[in-house]
């Protein structure tokens, strides 16, 4: 009796696991437990006045649906009279659009609100259009908004939308493919509007994506090429999850001779890699001759998000056959079935370490905006300004993911 009640409960198990069953049970109960935080506010964070801010009284998306991230997002940054005062010209107060899972019932329903969000600020016309899909709770790094702010005199506009109440490693691990679809949808419905305007009307497509986030905007392109026939100009993918389609896809294929840690693609002519531990490494990767759209990864050799994946169960990876990258362990060996276990570990702490390691990019996102988008004269010395100025604001941009 007990052989047969044991036999029945695995093979129930086995085949309510196979089915989806449990994952939906648990991404269910999840959304359930994580949902309330959605409704709170940050301390300090209050309802931004300005035109130019999604959730303002003038906006189409209420304040009250942006949901907890959403919020943060909308009603921080630098306005005009803080950007003027860093660069010592008149600025324009930056846009920021977002749409929040409460905003409206549908994702298509989200979509329309953030195409009117878009007109109704002016984002159209702005010097650069940001697009920047979120990680699981609508997270979006404030060091990376401000900073290209800052670069361009508040002359920009960025957009982005919550798919998900999840944190992005229950996300990551239950629902990878909820956000590259949204990712997909957001990146469709702004780029065919962009793609209406008259070609010298149109501001720069720029694309930004950290964590989560980066998977999620891989998810709208087949392959490479489709990145510059859609129009961007410039694309920062920061800390891409190993399992991110495109990011697999050109590592997998990277020039021969060329490390899985910092590869090589096509010679670097439209996308390149970064181990993106100091400025100087920035720089170096990014040195001219780079024409056209410009496609850079910022991954560190120590980021877990990076390199952990179920093949290192019971494979070796390149990354631990060749030498170590800029601040990988040496002594660091692979071993069948620890080593998934020990990396998988370090996700959970991937975040809370200094800056330039792990999961925590830090302010070397303004240099990996200062690669592939700088504006016309922009020189190393500009980048250390506008890095003195996101300092000043540093407690307020720590990573939520």
């Amino acid at each position: 009796m007990a052989l047969f009640i044991g036999t029945a409960i695995v093979v129930v198990l086995v085949l309510t696991l196979v089915n989806g069953v449990l994952v939906r049970g648990f991404l269910a109960g999840a959304n359930r437990v994580f949902q309330p935080q959605n409704t709170t506010t940050r301390e300090g964070i209050v309802q931004p006045q300005q035109f130019e801010r999604s959730g303002s009284p003038d906006s189409f998306a209420e304040w009250d649906t942006l949901g907890f991230q959403g919020r943060n997002f909308v009603a921080s940054g630098p306005d005009a009279a803080e950007l003027a005062a860093v660069n010592g010209a008149p600025a324009k107060e930056p846009i920021r659009v977002y749409v929040g899972l409460q905003t409206a019932e549908t994702d298509e329903q989200r979509m329309a609100v953030l195409l009117s969000e878009l007109e109704r600020t002016g984002a159209f016309d702005r010097k650069l259009l940001v697009i920047v899909p979120t990680t699981g709770t609508g997270w979006i790094n404030p060091v990376a908004a401000r900073s290209l702010e800052l670069m361009y005199n508040g002359d920009t506009a960025m957009v982005g939308s919550q798919y998900s109440y999840l944190p992005s490693w229950i996300s990551f691990l239950g629902d990878q493919q909820k956000s590259m679809e949204s990712g997909r949808m957001m990146i469709d419905a702004i780029h065919q509007r962009w793609q209406e305007l008259p070609p010298d009307r149109r501001p720069k497509l720029l694309l930004y994506g950290e964590s989560l986030g980066s998977m999620a905007g891989q998810g709208a392109f087949g392959w490479l090429p489709d990145v510059s026939q859609m129009g961007f100009s410039s694309v920062l993918w920061v800390g891409p999850p190993n399992a991110s389609p495109l990011w697999r896809a050109i590592t997998e294929r990277r020039d021969p001779g060329t490390p899985e840690v910092e590869p090589r693609y096509d010679n670097g002519r439209t996308v390149r890699f970064s181990q993106g531990t100091d400025a100087a490494d920035i720089a170096a990767d990014a040195s001219p001759p780079w024409e056209g759209t410009r496609v850079l990864f910022l991954q560190h050799p120590s980021d877990p998000i990076v390199w952990w994946s179920q093949d290192l169960l019971f494979n070796r990876p390149d990354w631990l056959r060749e030498p170590a990258g800029r601040d990988r362990p040496a002594s660091m060996r692979w071993y069948p079935i620890v080593t998934f276990w020990q990396v998988a570990a370090d996700m959970t702490n991937a975040g809370s370490v200094p800056g330039g390691h792990g999961h925590n990019y830090g302010d070397f996102v303004l240099d990996g905006w200062a690669a592939v988008a700088p504006p016309n004269g922009w020189t190393a010395g500009d980048t250390e300004r506008i890095r003195v100025a996101l300092k000043k604001t540093e407690s307020e941009d720590g990573p939520e993911y």
